[in-house]
């Protein structure tokens, strides 16, 4: 009421309203999201106000591009995304599980109970929960050799929920190979040294890796070969085109030889620049039959790539800055800011350099190249929504690999963790709680079961009877999940399903947190600065 005398315009929402409002909103969330989740999970079509179109399967995909009204549903998207910025997936397990602990909660909460008991619950079945995944957990020793089929496991499961089985079956080795080939013992991973580079062409399953790097462009000489063997690469970030002078000067002249030697004396720096060039590509290709290739980040003027042409040099012009980064990886050598100490130790190596036209697209390949630590995926599709959701899958596919590298360990997927989790808080941690946060520490349990029993309802299966058998497993002491074909409990380590720690871990730190602070709340009050006068 009084804020009521203070702002007559203000809306208000009391209480049981408030606390409602934030539950029907995470429910509905949940809603939207659930059928996604796992490998038989559906997909999504989203249409913008211009009539573009985008298929996902991606949560994180979703929450971003959806336009969310609610303001307890925008909150609870900005933590499933902030979820997947973090790990790298999670995004759908996140808004499912804050959706679940709410409809959990609502049922203690319209028998009377306060929201605060429930919240000391949340926090002691969240620490034991965490405690439990320490233990849960399966160490894998990465050191110098890691070991490749538990990453393409855990990347086989990761993929398999963006694609289609045979296509993610595909791209794991794909997604495996480039984190590898960037992996360097004792430094972070930098995933920006693959290249994701996408061409509208033939088919999804041509999607490949190339040892090297693809750059999406051409030379811009006609005279320049198209195909190269055996090639010393040159990576420079060096001008060599004409630049006017930044002071205005006039130059008066009488007669032909003294416009010619104004000409001439314009040119003769960029000239002198290139002559470097090549001297250097006469110096390590004489008496063989190697190539040179020079790579530029800044412009290459006609003259001058007139000139590289006739000594037989292949010229790219205006590179990204990301690529030379990549290129020095890839081909080795060193990039250069200038052409006045050229020695070969600045060259790179690449076995074949070629340019592949696509319609009006020009894209170079430099492959076989010796030792890369820099590689290039080249996705392939027939249209942008193939592309579209191959691109969202490698890149989660890349920071599960990741991910796992970081954390030598996984966790056993199928849903084996949540059964597990949750009889561990029923069986052992409940007895342990005194008085009512025993009715929190449920809701938590209750609500961990919620990701078999999506699984089990977006492959058909009877919810129930697939909770009941794997309950009944785990209550023999067996490890067991669920197997979406047959609805049977499965041991996820002898079919290779493992999720990655981190992205586990994340989501049981982040959600009981979200649901406690949206539980808590009891009045909504629109009563800001900038809400519109009644006109």
């Amino acid at each position: 009421m009084s804020l009521r005398v203070l702002n007559p315009n203000a809306e208000v929402l009391n209480k049981s309203h408030a606390l409602h409002m934030n539950i029907n909103a995470a429910k509905g969330l949940q809603d939207v999201l659930k059928t996604n989740l796992g490998p038989k999970g559906t997909i999504k079509m989203l249409v913008g106000g211009a009539g573009d179109i985008k298929l996902t399967k991606d949560g994180n995909t979703l929450l971003k591009e959806m336009q969310i009204q609610s303001p307890t549903a925008i909150m609870i998207a900005r933590t499933a995304v902030a979820q997947d910025d973090t790990s790298g997936d999670g995004t759908s397990s996140t808004v499912i599980f804050i959706g679940e602990l709410m409809k959990q909660s609502e049922r203690y909460i319209d028998e009377g109970m306060h929201p605060r008991v429930l919240v000391d619950g949340f926090e002691i079945a969240k620490r034991a929960t965490l405690q439990f995944l320490e233990e849960f957990k399966t160490p894998v020793v990465m050191g110098n050799e890691p070991d490749r089929e538990t990453l393409k496991m855990v990347a086989r499961t990761t993929l398999r929920t963006k694609l289609y089985e045979a296509l993610a079956d595909q791209l794991t080795d794909i997604v495996v190979n480039a984190v590898l080939c960037i992996r360097k013992v004792d430094d972070p991973i930098d995933l920006f040294m693959v290249e994701i580079m996408h061409m509208r062409h033939k088919f999804d399953v041509d999607t490949g890796l190339v040892e090297g790097l693809v750059l999406d462009h051409g030379s811009r000489h006609p005279d320049m070969k198209r195909r190269a063997e055996n090639c010393h690469i040159l990576t420079c970030n060096v001008s060599l085109e004409y630049e006017k002078s930044e002071i205005n000067a006039g130059f008066f002249y009488s007669n032909a030889e003294q416009r010619e030697a104004m000409v001439a004396a314009e040119r003769r720096s960029v000239d002198e620049r290139v002559q470097k060039i090549i001297e250097l590509k006469n110096k390590v290709c004489a008496g063989n039959d190697n190539n040179f290739v020079v790579i530029n980040q800044k412009g290459i003027d006609p003259p001058s790539l007139n000139l590289l042409a006739r000594a037989g040099i292949i010229a790219l012009r205006r590179a990204k800055r990301r690529n030379m980064e990549r290129l020095v990886l890839a081909c080795g050598g060193e990039a250069v800011n200038s052409v006045d100490d050229l020695t070969p130790d600045c060259l790179g190596w690449a076995g074949l350099v070629y340019e592949h036209i696509l319609g009006e697209e020009k894209y170079t390949f430099v492959e076989n190249v010796k030792n890369p630590q820099s590689c290039t995926i080249l996705i392939k599709g027939p249209n942008d929504h193939t592309i579209a959701q191959i691109k969202d899958a490698i890149r989660d596919g890349l920071r599960a690999v990741k991910n796992t590298l970081e954390d030598e360990a996984v966790v056993l997927g199928a849903g084996a963790f949540e059964v597990a989790a949750r009889q561990y808080l029923v069986n052992e941690v409940k007895k342990t709680v005194q008085g009512r946060a025993q009715l929190g520490v449920q809701a938590f349990a209750d609500a961990l079961i919620v990701v078999p029993k999506t699984l089990a309802e977006n492959s058909g299966l009877d919810t129930q009877d697939v909770i009941i058998q794997l309950e009944g497993e785990h209550d023999k002491g067996n490890v067991v999940g669920l197997n979406l074909q047959t609805g049977e409990p499965i041991d996820p380590q002898m079919e290779g399903i493992y999720d990655n720690y981190s992205v586990k871990r994340q989501i049981i730190n982040s959600v009981p947190v979200i649901a406690a602070q949206l539980l808590l709340v009891d009045e909504f009050i629109r009563a800001g600065r900038n809400m519109r006068k009644p006109s």
